[in-house]
């Protein structure tokens, strides 16, 4: 395994159902991939090349190589090692409204038990510094990075928003995109990998029992803990997002989003509105349908910069 076996990388964003598209494209043989998030050229770089080429499967050369990581996107010193490691590897990116994937980032970090309930704290972008939980949704200045390093032909990007109304056809673009053969129908995941419906301990009963997890950790698959779990689950109810803070992120989002828009030569103002995400609405099924997203001619026009 060399890094001219690595076909692609999905370099992001969080929360924006990476995770399905990676699940979708592991279900074809053809694909390669291995299951964790290694994040070698973000946070795990000093393990080193042997570490990180030793994580995939055995390839035999006849099947297509690729890895998910989402921070990728989001750490600026990814960008130039993965141009200097794999220079010819394919980016895929997906994008979500950046205001709904903070609040999902949030959420899941709350039913973690690694935030607390008041979401002013942890959302509101004139008092946290977080940068994952803000920083982590302007996408302009992170995909900039990636399209000064690499050729307009080898980044595709799409959005969140379609995997809901026509996941067929998003899967399909990436397939293309990938060189796959067909449209991956077959291999479709249906519905979602992560649904936070599910009954779970508490946050509370999470951060009382962290010291505990890796002791644990060998039970989880045990009658006995299954039972013991299920006993103390219950869904979680999360904080809601408010009106007023939800503007707040508009207004913070609001000049990187119209950035990204010139930048992928796409209307993203719906993202805009205020109102919550509109998977399948007409104007995105355009926009979806009418740009591959391909990052064809995604240069900033003169007078844009």
């Amino acid at each position: 395994m060399t890094f001219d076996d690595i076909h692609f990388l999905i370099i992001g964003a969080t929360k924006s159902a990476t995770t399905w598209l990676q699940r979708s494209l592991q279900a074809d043989p053809v694909v390669s991939m291995p299951d964790p998030e290694l994040h070698y050229f973000s946070r795990e770089f000093a393990r080193g090349d042997d570490w990180y080429l030793a994580q995939f499967p055995l390839n035999d050369g006849e099947r297509v190589v690729g890895e998910k990581s989402n921070s990728y996107l989001e750490r600026p010193e990814a960008a130039d090692r993965i141009a200097r490691k794999v220079p010819n590897a394919k980016l895929v990116v997906q994008l979500r409204n950046p205001v709904e994937r903070a609040y999902s980032d949030y959420c899941m970090m709350y039913r973690r038990g690694e935030v607390g309930s008041d979401i002013e704290r942890y959302l509101d972008p004139t008092l946290s510094h977080d940068t994952r939980l803000i920083g982590a949704g302007l996408y302009y200045r992170q995909l900039q990075i990636y399209f000064d390093r690499f050729p307009d032909e080898r980044i595709l990007v799409t959005l969140y928003e379609t995997v809901g109304a026509c996941p067929k056809e998003q899967l399909a673009r990436v397939r293309n995109f990938l060189g796959l053969s067909d449209d991956g129908s077959d291999h479709l995941l249906r519905g979602k990998v992560k649904d936070k419906t599910v009954p779970m301990l508490s946050p509370a009963m999470r951060r009382l029992f962290r010291p505990l997890k890796p002791v644990v950790a060998p039970l989880r698959e045990t009658t006995s803990f299954r039972r013991l779990h299920a006993a103390f689950a219950k869904e979680i109810h999360y904080p809601p997002l408010p009106n007023a803070l939800r503007q707040r992120l508009i207004d913070h989002y609001e000049p990187d989003v119209d950035m990204l828009g010139r930048l992928l030569r796409r209307d993203l103002s719906h993202w805009l509105r205020g109102s919550l995400e509109m998977p399948g609405s007409d104007g995105e099924r355009r926009a979806e349908t009418s740009e591959t997203a391909t990052a064809q001619n995604r240069k900033l026009p003169q007078g844009f910069n």
